[in-house]
C-alpha cells in the first residue's frame, strides 16, 4: 500500500471507528484533551500498520481497540511514575480502571469471536457453556447425536481458540 492509499484508508478508518474509539477512550479518562492525544495517536499507529490491516474486517475492529488500550496503560504507567509509596497506594487503587478496559476488550473480542463461528459451532458452545447444559441434553436439544455433539464442540473450541488469539487474547 502506498502513502496515498495509506492516507485515504486512515481517513476512512477515522470517520467509522473515531467516534466509537473516542467514547471509549474518554469514558476512561475523563480528559477531552488526553482522550483526544490517545485516539490521535492510535491513528498514527493504523496509519503505520496501514499494509497489513484488513480494511472492513472484524479483525481491524479488534486491532483498533486493542492498540487503543495499549495505549490507555502506556498513559496510565506514564501517569503514575510517583514515589514508591504513592506508586502502591496507586496500583492498589487503579486495577479496577485497567481490568474495566480488559473486561470490556475482552467481551467485545469474545462477542465477535462467537458470531464468527459457524451457526452448528455456535449453538453447541451456547448449548454446552452458556446454558449448561450436559452433552445428552444438547444433543436433545439440537436433534444430534452425543457423539455429534463432542465432535462439534471439539471443532468449535479450536475454531473459537483460533479467533480470540487472533483477537489478542491469550487462551493458554
Amino acid at each position: 500500500m502506498d502513502e496515498h492509499d495509506s492516507e485515504v484508508f486512515v481517513r476512512s478508518l477515522y470517520e467509522q471507528a473515531a467516534p466509537a474509539l473516542y467514547a471509549f477512550i474518554y469514558r476512561f479518562t475523563r480528559d477531552r484533551a488526553l482522550a483526544e492525544d490517545v485516539l490521535q495517536e492510535v491513528f498514527v499507529r493504523a496509519w503505520r500498520r496501514a499494509g497489513h490491516l484488513e480494511p472492513r474486517s472484524d479483525a481491524l475492529r479488534r486491532w483498533l481497540f486493542a492498540a487503543t488500550r495499549n495505549h490507555l496503560i502506556d498513559v496510565w504507567r506514564a501517569r503514575t511514575k510517583l514515589s514508591v509509596t504513592t506508586y502502591c497506594e496507586q496500583v492498589a487503587a487503579a486495577p479496577h480502571v485497567v481490568d474495566d478496559v480488559d473486561r470490556i476488550v475482552q467481551r467485545r473480542v469474545l462477542t465477535d469471536a462467537i458470531d464468527e463461528l459457524t451457526p452448528k459451532h455456535r449453538d453447541v458452545l451456547m448449548e454446552r457453556y452458556f446454558q449448561c447444559r450436559s452433552i445428552a441434553e444438547t444433543a436433545r436439544r439440537l436433534g444430534v447425536s452425543s457423539g455429534t455433539v463432542k465432535s462439534r464442540t471439539y471443532h468449535a473450541l479450536r475454531a473459537l481458540r483460533v479467533l480470540l488469539d487472533e483477537g489478542g487474547i491469550a487462551t493458554r
